[in-house]
């Protein structure tokens, strides 16, 4: 390993101000920004770190700014506490046509006055000073450049940014690293970074070993920035595999079976290095509290899925009455946000598991809580269902192949078929269903009838009578538009 590089390092106190009109029209368009639909009403600067001088030819920022937003699109409605971005910021005299995508503007004042800003990311000379300094474990500023030394990082290999993300930004070296660099940033110890270092003490060979992070340390508090680690060279990302098999009108059982017996191993894997949990009476009842609640919210904000309330809410009080009977149930540290986007398949057909941060919306404190290991088990079989619903022609039954073979697949690894515990996953299962339902109805309203019909299966599985407003069937879906 290198030695660590050192260095000192001041940005100008008005930078934030003249960047901020400018922030405030490009900030919202970014996929990855979570507060769209709420005007931006200000900035205020966490950190600030100057990687590049101004004045040259490229200057460079590192800034971590809070984005401060009402409550609700309204005028005069509260602020929500802000929430904390990663920037990369460029400077350059004018943009190559090359970077005109990752315009953010031009700056009138301060001390960018003249220069034209820009999402650095997207470009190749601060993409590869990222990597240099993970290589030689810098220091610059508040920021901490970390890595494994029994992993090598060779220096040179050509970066390019990955443009299928949504909620981070990803960036690869030649065939051999991706950097993850997460943009909503918050205090504390991050999954994504935790639980593939606590996997690779355990050997576990599914999930693709950390080789080198970096962090910054402000006010006696640590924020994870960003994650490299070994790029799966060739690898098809499951989502896109199963609605190519799908297309083809070919079977993916087989595949799905392998799935389900990666996740076991790697959940084998976290129990063991991790600590376990027992939940009881009092525990279970506050997981069903929870899950009535986000069921009450949903039924006001989306009025489809109000007659299948009362169905949908017997399955959660099932659970609730095992507990109470004396029921009791492992948690454990799992992915948190299992589906087959999640997931990479090698050329050679092994599947990994990928991006451990859990559900980005989630407090930190809850994304790391242990959970019974059938929640991620839920999460990838809504995850069979949706791909089924989006090819362009349906292949009668291929959702339920897919869902049986990755439990069988998952029992083989882990001795426990979660489908022999139906109470637990049909609650776990309802409450992600009732999740997209939301999600959908905000966000994309052509795949609303995809959560909607396994509202109605799950509603009228729970064994509750309907309402007696349910609709006689769940609507049919139409093909999500991607």
């Amino acid at each position: 390993m290198s030695e660590a590089v050192t260095r000192t390092v001041t940005t100008s106190p008005g930078l934030l101000a003249s960047l901020d009109p400018l922030l405030r029209e490009w900030l919202p368009r970014q996929r990855w920004f979570a507060g769209k639909g709420r005007p931006v009403t200000g900035f205020s600067l966490v950190a600030a770190t100057e990687l590049l001088p101004p004045g040259g030819k490229l200057g460079l920022n590192h800034l971590l700014v809070r984005a401060h937003q009402p409550l609700a699109p309204v005028p005069g409605a509260p602020e929500q506490p802000a929430d904390c971005y990663q920037l990369l910021i460029g400077d350059r005299e004018a943009l190559p046509p090359r970077l005109a995508p990752a315009l953010i503007g031009h700056v009138t004042e301060g001390p960018l006055a003249g220069r034209t800003v820009y999402d650095a990311l997207c470009d190749a000379r601060p993409a590869e000073l990222l990597l240099e300094a993970l290589r030689t474990g810098a220091r610059i500023g508040a920021l901490r450049f970390e890595r494994d030394g029994d992993q090598e990082i060779r220096s040179g290999l050509v970066p390019r940014l990955v443009t299928s993300e949504q909620s981070n930004s990803s960036v690869v070296y030649g065939d051999t690293f991706i950097l993850k660099l997460l943009r909503r940033i918050v205090p504390g110890v991050n999954p994504d970074l935790e639980l593939p270092l606590a996997l690779a003490r355990e050997d576990c060979d599914r999930v693709p070993a950390p080789t080198a992070w970096f962090r910054s340390e402000l006010a006696g508090e640590s924020y994870v920035l960003g994650v490299l680690q070994p790029f799966v060279q060739g690898a098809a990302d499951g989502w896109e595999l199963a609605l190519r098999e799908l297309a083809k009108g070919e079977d993916f059982a087989a595949e799905a079976r392998a799935l389900g017996r990666a996740t076991a191993e790697v959940h084998t894997a976290l129990a063991r290095t991790l600590p376990t949990v027992t939940l009881g009476h009092t525990q279970v009842q506050q997981l069903v509290d929870g899950m009535v609640e986000r069921l009450e919210a949903a039924a006001q904000a989306v009025p489809a899925l109000r007659p299948y309330a009362p169905a949908l809410r017997s399955a959660f009080e099932a659970l609730a009455g095992l507990a109470a009977e004396g029921c009791t149930w492992t948690a454990q540290r799992i992915h948190g946000d299992l589906h087959l986007g999640q997931c990479l398949r090698s050329p050679a057909g092994r599947w990994w598991l990928i991006d451990f941060e859990g559900e980005p919306s989630k407090p930190l404190a809850e994304r790391r809580m242990p959970q019974p290991p059938v929640r991620d088990v839920a999460g990838m079989l809504r995850s069979f269902d949706y791909a089924a619903h989006s090819a362009d022609l349906p292949v009668p039954g291929w959702a339920e192949a897919c869902r049986a073979a990755y439990c069988s697949g998952y029992a083989q690894v882990s001795g426990a078929d979660p489908r022999t515990d139906p109470v637990l996953l049909r609650a776990y299962e309802t409450d992600k269903a009732i999740y997209e339902v939301v999600y959908e109805a905000r966000h994309r309203p052509d795949w609303l009838p995809v959560p909607l019909s396994a509202i109605g299966r799950l509603a009228a599985d729970s064994g509750a009578p309907p309402s007696s407003s349910s609709p006689s069937s769940p609507p049919s879906p139409r093909r999500p538009r991607p």
